[in-house]
């Protein structure tokens, strides 16, 4: 059914079949269809960083910009669904077309630009959610701040979000804000992190419950800056990391006629950058929580995340190109996969 819907969406400009696609499961969600069509998620509980995930299959962020969906999406079976990136003032992100499906290598490049209504909407939508499920929020900062203020954005977003949110993720990996990656290394992550991480503990204490804070990081690193960037996540205390974004390489696809199109490629091409990403950040913090995601389009993809040193995932590309039972099957194998352990 799905590998039938899939194939007249893609006749369609790809922005415009994701906003169908998701108006569709909301109609789906309101006449109690998803659960039919899907079942019950999968029961594989996880206790991580202070928090008890349903299963290690979560969706990532960028998909649900807003908490839209939230309760749709919750209901396909994921563990945990992390929405956003979301900043401080609404914005229109970059011009259109700024998404394009590279489909014979089940990519996906997008050059969004963290278009969002605004924190403030996205703090109601998450306020009303039926989902019982684990909700990440996932901030940045907006095009017009410039980079040396973005500690100010990450603050607003971060002192908006925390009473709502199950965990924190902070955006520094986006390719298309311009500037943004150059937050991730040396002197200018801990300035960024340092006073993030105790904003983040006041608020915690005020609030009585901690709220996990984790970095989201790019795939496009060596070992020499994987390793810069776990000794700021140690330094800062952070609760976890997320590995990784999407990458600015183009080398697993540049013979596809769209390759050359700007913006940050996710999917299968990515799925081994973000591997090794996870194996060297794994060997750096041994006991830190690692979100994998990157190229999971099969049980066995998800599987290897793990095997890496992840010890959750996430799906996004994965979801476009294989539907929803994706989750279903990666949930069922990270449980075999556990137990056999």
């Amino acid at each position: 059914m799905y590998t039938l819907a899939r194939s007249l969406m893609f006749r369609l400009d790809a922005e415009t079949s994701h906003g169908l696609a998701l108006g569709a499961l909301d109609t789906l969600h309101r006449v109690g269809g998803v659960k039919r069509l899907y079942g019950e998620p999968v029961s594989d509980p996880v206790e991580l960083m202070g928090l008890r995930f349903a299963n290690r299959v979560g969706l990532a962020a960028g998909l649900d910009k807003n908490a839209d969906h939230l309760d749709a999406l919750g209901e396909l079976g994921f563990g945990f669904v992390e929405v956003g990136t979301v900043t401080p003032k609404a914005q229109p992100g970059n011009p259109k077309p700024r998404l394009f499906r590279l489909a014979e290598h089940g990519a996906i490049i997008n050059r969004f630009g963290f278009n969002n209504k605004g924190v403030e909407h996205l703090v109601a939508q998450v306020k009303k959610r039926h989902y019982g499920g684990i909700v990440g929020i996932n901030i940045g900062k907006n095009l017009t701040t410039s980079v040396e203020q973005a500690l100010d954005d990450y603050l607003l977003c971060l002192d908006a979000v925390h009473g709502v949110a199950d965990y924190i993720a902070v955006n520094i990996s986006s390719p298309n804000t311009p500037g943004l990656r150059t937050l991730q290394f040396g002197e200018q992550l801990d300035a960024l992190l340092g006073p993030i991480r105790a904003r983040s503990q006041s608020l915690d204490d005020a609030l009585g419950r901690k709220v996990p804070l984790l970095v989201k990081i790019a795939p496009d690193m060596n070992a020499e800056e994987v390793a810069l960037v776990a000794g700021s996540i140690s330094r800062n205390g952070l609760d976890g990391v997320i590995a990784t974004n999407t990458t600015v390489s183009r080398e697993a696809v540049q013979q596809d006629p769209q390759a050359q199109e700007a913006g940050g490629l996710s999917g299968r091409p990515v799925f081994e950058a973000s591997n090794t990403v996870i194996r060297l950040l794994r060997a750096e913090l041994p006991d830190l929580p690692i979100i994998g995601v990157g190229g999971i389009d099969s049980a066995a993809a998800a599987q290897a995340k793990i095997e890496a040193g992840a010890d959750l995932v996430q799906l996004y590309s994965g979801l476009i190109y294989q539907g929803p039972t994706l989750v279903k099957q990666c949930a069922e194998a990270l449980k075999e996969q556990a137990s056999a352990h």
